[in-house]
């Protein structure tokens, strides 16, 4: 970021490549729409572009750039609950990939499957237990799952203190676990809340 600032065309581009797939995965998650995930990166990067000069290594360079992406996905949701817009596409189910997914479904849950688990199937499922979550409890997973962020990271991120993003993933695991559990012990699908 320090070669970006200094008008480095090719560290940008850099920036772009090593963070562009990460932020449309969580943002896909936090606005269910991988079409306006991809436009808010582009935004997140256009704001990373034109703050470019007065950036201060103060924190992770990640750590400043999941505060832009949360700020503006805040925004995005705001705007359409203001706006009452209606989602009628059908979600893609490659919105995560298989990677993300799959460790969200190992990481640290200390459940055994009781059967063998379909890996597409397995996906859906932590797909819609995620899709449970409120917005607050399902970013603060994801910076700390899938980009390793400490709770002092996300805190900085999302605003909040230590004590609150420990409550907050807390929350998250109890009602992830919820909705997990069932079908990791016997087999039994969660309703969809599109259903």
């Amino acid at each position: 970021m320090l070669e970006a600032r200094d008008d480095n065309a090719e560290a940008f581009e850099e920036l772009v490549l090593r963070y562009q797939g990460r932020l449309i995965t969580i943002l896909g998650h936090l606005v269910h729409n991988r079409d306006q995930a991809e436009d808010l990166t582009q935004d997140v990067f256009l704001r990373v572009y034109k703050a470019r000069k007065t950036y201060v290594p103060g924190a992770k360079f990640s750590t400043w750039l999941f505060t832009i992406a949360h700020n503006v996905a805040a925004n995005a949701l705001r705007s359409r609950s203001r706006n009452r817009e209606v989602n009628v596409e059908a979600r893609e189910s490659s919105l995560m990939g298989a990677r993300p997914l799959e460790g969200m479904a190992q990481a640290g849950s200390g459940m055994i499957p009781a059967r063998q688990i379909d890996q597409a199937e397995m996906r859906d499922i932590v797909r819609m237990a995620l899709d449970g979550l409120n917005e607050r409890q399902r970013y603060a997973v994801l910076l700390n799952k899938f980009e390793g962020m400490s709770y002092a990271e996300i805190g900085e991120v999302m605003g909040l203190t230590i004590q609150a993003v420990k409550s907050l993933l807390s929350r998250a695991r109890v009602s992830l676990r919820e909705v997990l559990e069932p079908y990791l012990e016997r087999g039994e699908r969660p309703v969809s809340q599109d259903s």
